[in-house]
């Protein structure tokens, strides 16, 4: 089944790609086949502002993880054109914006590893993967993701 049948099924849509906000490229590629996309946060529509921890649950956290990635994955169908080039995704870091005493940050970016998943099946979609609480990030946002993909 193809990537947008299953992000249909899921009863999602990949966003506009978001702008960029600084001086840096939203996607690089390089070696063979190989695609690195900059952080993206979890802003499909409405901005959000806040900390895991403090304003926001794990299962909340996970739908902005997962937003992140739907951001992640638009930024890279603006660079390749077709998501079904996708033949492994290599490794995702998710940055959480949390409070000192939460632990959960693994929790929170499983929000955006099982779309990949769902996407992509285990064997290719599951990726090498860090999980970082941070005391800040852009705008106030609590999750960013970066990624990187092997494009066939």
């Amino acid at each position: 089944m193809q990537v947008y049948e299953k992000l249909k099924e899921l009863g999602l849509e990949l966003p506009p790609a978001p702008p960029r906000g600084g001086l840096y490229a939203s996607c690089k590629a390089f070696g063979n086949g190989l695609y690195y996309v900059s952080g993206c946060g979890p802003v499909t529509g409405v901005p959000v502002e806040g900390c895991l921890g403090r304003e926001f649950t794990v299962e909340q956290g996970q739908v902005y993880a997962r937003d992140c990635m739907l951001n992640v994955l638009a930024v890279l169908q603006a660079e390749i054109g077709d998501l079904n080039r996708v033949k492994s995704v290599v490794k995702i870091t998710t940055f959480v914006q949390s409070t000192d005493d939460f632990h959960d940050q693994p929790a929170v970016a499983n929000g955006g590893t099982q779309l990949l998943k769902d996407l992509f099946g285990e064997s290719p979609g599951l990726p090498s993967r860090s999980a970082i609480g941070v005391n800040a990030l852009p705008g106030r946002i609590p999750v960013e993701t970066e990624a990187l993909f092997e494009v066939l």
